[in-house]
């Protein structure tokens, strides 16, 4: 057994913190719960049962103290962004977000913060 195997096991027990899987007569080893699948795992219990063939991979084995880490959640790609729930082709929100609006705002507000400075200097030097 190696790290990155893809191995089948049967689930020996159920635990608030994970699920422990019998790869074989000799091995056993835990899908922590942050493994289970991507994003939060609401109830374990409802989704895995005892005696419930499961496909794993080998994510380490700590040969020290003969325990072996298993993960569900390498078998599946994470979906990555948000899904689309309808499109809004004919929209400006690029134009009112991100650096391009600071751009074209950044001179005014620079000049507006120096013209403030030089007044406050002025109405100092006029104290002295």
């Amino acid at each position: 057994m190696r790290i990155g195997d893809k191995l089948t096991g049967t689930i020996s027990g159920i635990q608030s913190y994970g699920v422990f899987v019998k790869l074989d007569s000799t091995h056993q080893g835990l899908i922590h719960i942050s493994e289970l699948k991507h994003g939060f795992v609401s109830n374990i219990e409802e989704r895995y049962k005892i005696g419930d063939e499961v496909q794993v991979v080998v994510m380490g084995i700590d040969e020290y103290n003969q325990k072996i880490s298993l993960s569900t959640r390498a078998l599946n790609p994470e979906k990555v962004g948000r899904p689309i729930l309808h499109k809004h082709f004919w929209t400006d929100y690029r134009d009112k977000i991100g650096y391009k609006t600071i751009a074209r705002e950044k001179n005014d507000w620079v000049n507006g913060a120096m013209a403030l400075i030089s007044e406050k200097k002025r109405k100092n030097s006029t104290f002295l």
